[in-house]
């Protein structure tokens, strides 16, 4: 199920942030798994660029492009190709990139971990060779996966960033806790953090935008954008278009999940 939306307060933070002059920026919001989506996202993007004035153009993907949907290895495969094509793509290392570099370490009980929140439709994705994924214990996914797993997944992932700064825009996965400087953010809480964040009405100096909690619509406040629409269960993905003092969405049409894979957990405890 996804988190209730609460009403919004009186706006107690500054109306105009920006970005610079000549520059226009696509995040995307959490794609877990769902390759299908992420393509239609991306054609859309394309179309929409190519309608606008030249300019620079920077797109950020907020992290959880795995895990959960059925199709992460293609997720992955399909960003890495991006970056032919947008010349400053950046990536943001989500908690479930973090879970799935951790599993490819070997460690069973970091392996055991992962699969709970969602992993196991990323092994699935990767898994191959003459042992079945059902029949194997997690000692041997745990041994077999990380020859599995292509080295240039492993480094594209592991290169990922944990803060992005824009002119008056900063792009988290999770979010920042609040009253802590910017510079001084622990790991944890730019990968992790839900309702201290979400909560917290305070201007936080920037605008946040960021992923990791899903809602039903783009989550919009005065201090912080939350994108995250719960792709690989709703089949909306979403894109922030940010140029100047504009801001505007794009979205995916909402198409179900191809092959009737499910979450894992529930997402509200984990994503």
């Amino acid at each position: 199920m996804f988190w209730k939306r609460k009403s919004k307060p009186d706006p107690v933070v500054r109306g105009s942030f920006a970005i610079p002059a000549g520059q226009r920026v696509y995040a995307i919001g959490d794609i877990h798994g769902r390759d299908d989506l992420f393509a239609e996202l991306v054609d859309l993007i394309r179309a929409d660029n190519k309608a606008c004035s030249p300019a620079r153009v920077t797109l950020i993907l907020l992290g959880d492009l795995v895990d959960r949907g059925p199709q992460s290895a293609e997720v992955v495969e399909r960003a890495i190709r991006l970056r032919d094509e947008f010349q400053d793509l950046r990536l943001l290392i989500g908690n479930h990139e973090e879970c799935f570099l951790a599993a490819l370490t070997g460690d069973v009980r970091r392996l055991r971990y992962f699969m709970r929140i969602g992993g196991d439709a990323t092994v699935h994705s990767y898994w191959k060779g003459d042992v079945s994924l059902s029949s194997a214990s997690f000692e041997e996914v745990a041994e077999r996966l990380p020859a599995m797993v292509p080295a240039a997944h492993v480094d594209f992932l592991g290169q990922g960033e944990d803060m992005i700064t824009i002119g008056d825009y900063v792009f988290v996965h999770a979010g920042i806790r609040p009253g802590v400087a910017l510079e001084r953010q622990a790991l944890a809480d730019l990968r992790w953090i839900r309702e201290d964040f979400l909560a917290d009405e305070r201007d936080h100096g920037m605008m946040i935008v960021h992923g990791h909690t899903i809602r039903d619509e783009v989550d919009e406040w005065p201090n912080r954008i939350g994108i995250d629409t719960g792709a690989y269960q709703s089949g909306v993905l979403t894109a922030i278009v940010l140029e100047g003092t504009v801001r505007r969405f794009l979205k995916t049409r909402g198409v179900s999940e191809p092959g009737g894979a499910g979450p894992s957990v529930d997402a509200s405890s984990f994503d």
